[in-house]
């Protein structure tokens, strides 16, 4: 695919986010995809559930992207997010930074990287504060989050 077709997916998909739209985030992904943030490892059809499940619960959700860019098959963004975290009401700013890998137009791979010790101290307050740099408050945070997805995709969200 062209640089301006990737371009057009890349665009489209933080358009949707956004916007709050799960499902054309989701269509913007290859069946064949792999996400992986310090929180999620996805492949295939969980990716668009995650989006579908934040921007569906992410009722203040506010989204501001940078840096859109894309050479070949790969690309890269610069995004901001604002929102409650659900599970302690906290407001949390994040920071991230998000590499893509592009096949057939669509995202075949992308990999989120932002520091978890500030969200954690955000989202969850003394207890990020204190423990967030361990890999102990990570797994536990993955594996709720993991939860909570799979919970969602069994209520039967788990459309492409």
């Amino acid at each position: 695919m062209t640089d301006s077709a990737n371009l057009a997916t890349l665009k489209r998909l933080h358009a949707a986010f956004a916007a709050r739209d799960g499902a054309t985030m989701a269509a913007c992904y290859h069946a064949d995809a792999h996400f992986r943030d310090p929180v999620f490892d996805l492949r295939g059809a969980e990716i668009g559930a995650m989006w579908r499940m934040l921007c569906s619960r992410g009722s203040d959700l506010r989204i501001e992207s940078s840096g859109l860019v894309v050479e070949g098959d790969l690309g890269r963004a610069d995004w901001q997010a604002w929102y409650s975290f659900s599970m302690t009401a906290r407001n949390v700013h994040n920071i991230v930074h998000s590499e893509y890998r592009f096949r057939d137009g669509l995202i075949v791979d992308q990999v989120d990287a932002f520091p978890f010790w500030r969200w954690s101290r955000q989202a969850l307050g003394a207890v990020g504060l204190l423990l967030g740099w361990t890999p102990l408050l990570r797994d536990k945070v993955s594996a709720k989050a993991g939860k909570a997805l799979a919970q969602y995709m069994a209520s039967g969200n788990v459309e492409r």
